[in-house]
């Protein structure tokens, strides 16, 4: 009789095992909501540190990598223009783009071809490491550099401005074009806060000028990086 109920549960406790979600599943489930809320509100969870570029040099961090989708044979920057790209271009061996329009972010340039193009950091590597990326491991910093889990991580610029904005934060470069401004403010702060990055005195003030000025009615929307794997 013991045997039989022993049996029993055994056969019960396999019964229960495809319930369980596969552990794919359960990753998704654990996956961080994405957070949204106002621009002036979303400023007011920045935390005030001095920067501090000791240290810093371009190979800190590695970019471009293969990409997120390392079967494509393309890098992350080509992933990053063929998914901006407004008439798409074509894509010849080694991932070599031809044609194809794009309408750069910080001007509102329409740009043919990619040659006058670049894929900016939304917040420069140098900013980043000012701003508690120096304190990352090489691979954290890598996942920063070639970050396409938040579209607004890496964006398709003319090179004009982009050597413009070089590692400035908004007290001291905004795009020229006033149209772009707000939503430049806006994704400024999501990805700081996305990845934990800090801001210093004269950043957080020109941000509040934005946000209880002429940005009030933007919204922030962001989703905490995790760790690479």
């Amino acid at each position: 009789m013991i045997r039989n109920l022993v049996r029993g549960i055994s056969a019960l406790s396999l019964a229960l095992v495809p319930l369980l979600p596969p552990p794919a599943a359960q990753a998704a489930q654990a996956a961080p909501a994405a957070e949204v809320m106002p621009l002036a509100d979303a400023v007011g969870l920045l935390k005030v540190t001095e920067e501090n570029r000791a240290g810093y040099t371009p190979s800190s961090f590695r970019h471009w990598n293969a990409g997120e989708d390392t079967t494509d044979g393309c890098d992350t920057r080509a992933e990053v223009l063929l998914a901006e790209a407004v008439v798409a271009p074509a894509v010849e061996a080694n991932c070599v783009l031809t044609g194809g329009g794009w309408t750069s972010y910080f001007d509102g340039q329409e740009v043919t071809g990619t040659g006058s193009l670049e894929v900016a950091h939304m917040v420069a590597p140098a900013e980043a490491w000012d701003s508690g990326a120096s304190a990352w491991t090489a691979t954290r910093r890598e996942a920063y550099a070639n970050d396409q889990g938040a579209e607004v991580s890496l964006v398709v610029v003319t090179a004009r401005t982009n050597r413009q904005k070089a590692d400035k934060d908004p007290a001291d470069w905004m795009p020229p074009s006033p149209e772009v401004q707000c939503r430049y403010t806006g994704e400024w702060v999501s990805t700081k806060l996305r990845w934990q990055l800090t801001a210093d005195d004269r950043e957080l003030e020109a941000l509040k000028v934005y946000a209880e000025g002429p940005c009030e009615d933007t919204v922030v929307r962001y989703t905490p990086a995790g760790e690479p794997v």
